[in-house]
């Protein structure tokens, strides 16, 4: 829990410095009307062209067509995501946050306005730090379809930093090279994904994504964090990639998301394009329910079982969520039916290392934790519900060569007085589980989530 703290502190405190620094330099309000009446600009582009740094734009009520381009600090500020809407229809973004070709970029805000129809992304953030994403709806973008190829080179259109799968195409959000940021009090619905955290720009990390409804985006998962090769590196041989690590991801609700192409609710993965890194990220205290592809997906797929170098997948902490009613994993991550949380190396073997499993409330899965990884995972105070398996070993179902090194699953409630296995209670699957003792009544509160079912 230290390491929680510390983490969320650090972005609290990094955030306070960006905003002060921008609030004491000298500032002015531009407006934005559809009309253009009142001093006001027609366009939004046209207002940040003729603004200074650390000016706010505040957006009138109405429907602006538009691909915002941002290169300074400033605040887009609308009048309500229900009022001031940017329709983004044949255009490739909403607003592009624009680090890359303006370095150094930093304290931008985009708040209060609806987001939707882009070709690909809603809002995408490249290479900036101290962005705030607040109190948007995000709806119905990722027009182009996707199409799942399995190259490296992103869809046609993007730019040729995108080193990620042609199947993700976009989605509501995206932060790529994004540091000591925040996400809050976001919608977002009908998008191919919900949030995409990428690394191909530079490091990805000190980042809070808290409070944010992220429901029914059917195409991929409904959170994303995602290690691919650095821009330049599309193809063999692949250099180690920048890294997404030392986010929070706090009291979202992950719903419905992934259910046409087995995304999770909050997916970890480092895509197999050389080294990755997915280490010390927090998923605390969210609602993960009826997903795709489990909960939570943490998994790697390079290794030393192919001869290549082993990811980072190291320190990551599954806290306090709940969990119900998710589907099954499957390919080289497959479980034997629906999953709660899969840890899982695949066929490559880089161990998972340090990943700690505690609090969560899981339901209404055939499956509660499945593991696949040579290396200790723990697994402690959590409430392992619904009468089947609470934790297994899945290397033998996935056909993993290189299987669990060990499972600590004590003081976890099982169900029922008894423990794993009696009557009533979930069990667990395969082998080096330990599971005594266990805990004889629920370690949380599970009534406080009967209406999230």
């Amino acid at each position: 829990m230290q390491l929680n703290l510390s983490s969320i502190l650090s972005i609290s405190f990094s955030t306070i410095l960006a905003a002060g620094f921008s609030h004491n330099m000298a500032a002015k309000n531009l407006c934005v009307r559809p009309d253009g009446k009142d001093g006001c600009y027609s366009k939004i582009q046209t207002a940040v062209n003729n603004a200074s740094a650390n000016d706010v734009i505040n957006i009138r009520p109405g429907t602006y067509k538009e691909d915002v381009v941002v290169g300074i600090p400033l605040s887009l500020i609308g009048a309500g995501a229900d009022e001031s809407v940017i329709d983004a229809t044949g255009l490739a973004n909403g607003v592009f946050v624009d680090g890359l070709d303006h370095p150094g970029l930093h304290s931008v805000t985009v708040a209060g306005l609806t987001v939707k129809n882009a070709l690909y992304e809603a809002i995408v953030v490249v290479s900036a730090s101290g962005v705030i994403i607040r109190d948007n709806k995000l709806l119905n973008n990722d027009q182009y379809p996707p199409v799942f190829t399995g190259a490296q080179t992103g869809c046609p259109g993007q730019p040729a930093y995108y080193t990620d799968e042609t199947g993700d195409c976009g989605g509501a959000l995206h932060l790529m090279g994004t540091v000591d940021s925040i996400v809050s009090g976001n919608v977002m619905s009908g998008n191919a994904d919900g949030i995409l955290m990428s690394d191909e720009t530079g490091e990805t990390r000190g980042n809070l994504i808290t409070h944010n409804a992220v429901t029914n985006n059917p195409l991929d998962c409904g959170l994303t964090l995602a290690s691919h090769p650095p821009a330049g590196h599309a193809a063999p041989p692949f250099a180690p990639h920048f890294g997404v690590h030392h986010n929070t991801l706090s009291e979202n609700i992950v719903s419905g998301n992934g259910v046409l192409v087995q995304g999770a609710g909050v997916g970890l993965f480092t895509d197999g394009a050389g080294a990755g890194r997915m280490s010390e990220n927090v998923i605390i205290h969210n609602i993960l329910t009826g997903n795709g592809t489990g909960g939570v997906a943490l998994h790697s797929h390079v290794g030393p079982a192919f001869g290549l170098p082993a990811d980072d997948m190291s320190g990551n902490m599954i806290i306090g969520n709940f969990i119900a009613g998710n589907l099954a994993d499957t390919g080289d991550t497959a479980t034997p039916g629906s999953v709660g949380i899969n840890i899982s190396s695949g066929g490559g073997g880089s161990p998972v290392v340090g990943t700690v499993i505690s609090g969560n409330v899981i339901r209404d899965e055939d499956v509660d934790i499945a593991i696949n990884t040579p290396a200790a995972v723990d697994i402690h105070l959590n409430d392992l519900l619904g009468d089947k398996v609470g934790v297994a070993d899945v290397c033998a179902f996935d056909m993993a060569t290189v299987c669990t090194g060990s499972i600590s699953a004590t003081l976890n409630y099982w169900g029922c007085l008894a423990g794993p296995g009696s009557k009533a209670c979930t069990t667990t699957s395969g082998k080096s589980i330990v599971s005594n003792p266990w805990v004889q009544k629920p370690n949380a509160d599970d009534s406080d989530h009967e209406h999230h079912e």
